[in-house]
């Protein structure tokens, strides 16, 4: 039977892995679909502030379609994006290339000399999202900064790479990365809005290259779109082709609809692809390994907000992550900053304690609050909490893993390896108390962490990892499918360890590498 379909490939997600995948198929000569469970967002439909709950939040049970969600499991509560550009929309902007121990982990240094492997893509990507320094070092780096010399660390601070186009403020000019090829662009104003969505045109989001040129190549991109099931066209392993079926994500009344590929890649990150994948494999796709929702891991990271009383300091200028700081070998801290107004996370917090049980730490938030009732008072009731509130991200190597499986409505988490992940972590606690008493400030954190004990992130990796065989992962060293043709997973779910620090460049040289292992299209005679 041969292959009749509309499409040569169909991407599920529209992220890091899925823009990549898009763009490189497209040059390849493949007619390219992605589908994208999110809206599409143009630079004036992002909210000023995170207080617009309906265009910030992706919370369909209540009809809010924003590009942000929000997921609590058992052992993690996880920060996403959702929409045309996944995460991208978003995260803050940073692109590190990890440490030498991410490539040389146990857990997939088997399959490659990742180092090697991936040291082209890596600087692929950072061309590709126009990724450079940071130029301005504001209050919440200054204090950083002064943490550093206090700690002995002075060497190991610095500016951020971050994928800004700086320019000069507000200023529109033609495209200044692909030749003219690409959007016009405005200069940052250093408002902090990055994770609120750019509204000034400055941000690089996959939209604005990756998506943006696929698209001038011919890709179709349709947003608002839910895949919901994928069967194989004639052989039971997709030899010849599939089918994608899809249903509206936004929409009252449900509009459904079938597109017909020769391949598919998933590309709808951890919350996407692993439940997706989990469900795929009891009906349409039994073939695949018994590995799905295994090895989910987090980049082990601890928030924590310090309001400042010091009504001089400003935490809200500049982009969301303009510094860094290695604290040691296996971690390092990064202030995070939200634009002035968006004060939503102020609802969540509580003062900072730690505690093996959840009784001793309510016991202890309640002993802070009567001895310290003043400051508890102002920090919560600061009258701009973005901008007095800076957040600090402490993240670490070190792992542990955890395994998702399917319950009674969404996913459920369980611990398989290693400790659970914590947001108790005495570093992270430490570094927060000095840094709160360089700026006149006090120290929160998320409620929620507080009273279940599992932490936040916004970087939940792994369920789909690569293997020598379907035995020990879902994909092998190319990004494949185990057992299934011409079928590929290219987002965070196929992290194999934990990089400890944002994984977007890593999904990006992942992606990158995949791709290039597929020959070009051949002409339409000998597709035939």
């Amino acid at each position: 039977m041969a292959y009749a379909g509309p499409y040569d490939y169909i991407i599920v997600g529209s992220g890091f892995g899925g823009s990549v995948s898009a763009l490189r198929l497209a040059e390849k000569g493949y007619k390219v679909l992605v589908l994208e469970k999110g809206k599409w967002y143009r630079s004036q439909d992002f909210p000023k502030t995170n207080w617009n709950l309906r265009h910030w939040l992706w919370l369909p049970v209540l009809k809010f379609f924003g590009f942000f969600r929000i997921s609590f499991y058992r052992h993690v509560t996880i920060l996403s994006g959702v929409g045309v550009g996944g995460g991208s929309l978003v995260y803050a902007n940073t692109l590190p290339v990890p440490k030498p121990d991410f490539f040389q982990s146990p857990s997939w240094s088997h399959l490659a000399d990742w180092q090697q492997e991936l040291s082209e893509h890596y600087q692929t990507g950072i061309s590709m999202l126009g990724a450079n320094t940071n130029p301005q070092l504001k209050d919440g780096d200054i204090a950083l900064q002064q943490l550093a010399e206090e700690t002995g660390l002075t060497a190991q601070f610095k500016s951020t790479e971050v994928a800004v186009y700086f320019g000069q403020a507000n200023l529109t000019v033609p495209d200044p990365y692909f030749k003219g090829e690409g959007p016009e662009r405005s200069g940052c104003n250093f408002c902090g809005g990055c994770m609120v969505g750019c509204r000034y045109n400055a941000k690089n989001t996959l939209d604005k290259n990756y998506l943006y040129l696929a698209q001038k190549k011919g890709a179709v991109i349709q947003a608002e779109a839910e895949v919901f099931d994928i069967l194989p066209l004639g052989a039971a392993d997709g030899t010849d082709g599939y089918q994608v079926r899809w249903k509206s994500s936004t929409r009252y009344l449900k509009k459904r609809g079938i597109f017909t590929g020769r391949g598919v890649i998933f590309a709808g990150g951890v919350l996407g692809t692993v439940p997706l994948l989990l469900k795929l494999k009891r009906f349409s796709l039994p073939r695949l390994s018994n590995q799905i929702g295994m090895n989910v891991r987090t980049n082990s990271e601890a928030l924590i907000g310090v309001v400042t009383f010091d009504k001089e300091k400003n935490f809200s200028e500049g982009v969301a992550i303009s510094s860094i700081l290695q604290t040691d070998e296996h971690s390092h801290l990064e202030p995070v900053r939200y634009p002035s107004g968006s004060g939503f996370w102020r609802l969540l917090t509580s003062p900072l304690v730690h505690g093996d049980t959840v009784l001793i730490r309510i016991g202890r938030i309640i002993h802070d609050l009567f001895l310290h009732p003043i400051d508890n008072f102002k920090a919560y009731f600061v009258r701009d909490w973005a901008k007095k509130t800076q957040i600090l991200l402490y993240m670490r190597t070190i792992d542990s893993t955890l395994r998702f499986s399917r319950g009674l409505v969404g996913m459920r988490s369980h611990l398989v390896k290693g400790k659970s992940p914590t947001p108790f972590m005495a570093e992270a606690k430490n570094l927060a108390e000095r840094f709160a008493r360089i700026v006149n400030g006090k120290a929160t954190v998320l409620l929620a962490e507080t009273l279940l004990g599992s932490p936040t992130t916004a970087h939940i990796l792994g369920g789909a990892v690569m293997g020598s065989s379907k035995e020990d992962g879902v994909i092998d060293r190319n990004n494949q499918v185990f057992d299934y043709k011409n079928m590929y997973i290219c987002d965070g779910s196929t992290i194999s360890a934990n990089p400890g620090v944002n994984p977007s460049l890593s999904i990006i040289a992942l992606t990158e590498r995949a791709m290039s292992k597929i020959p070009p299209s051949p002409p339409p005679a000998a597709k035939g």
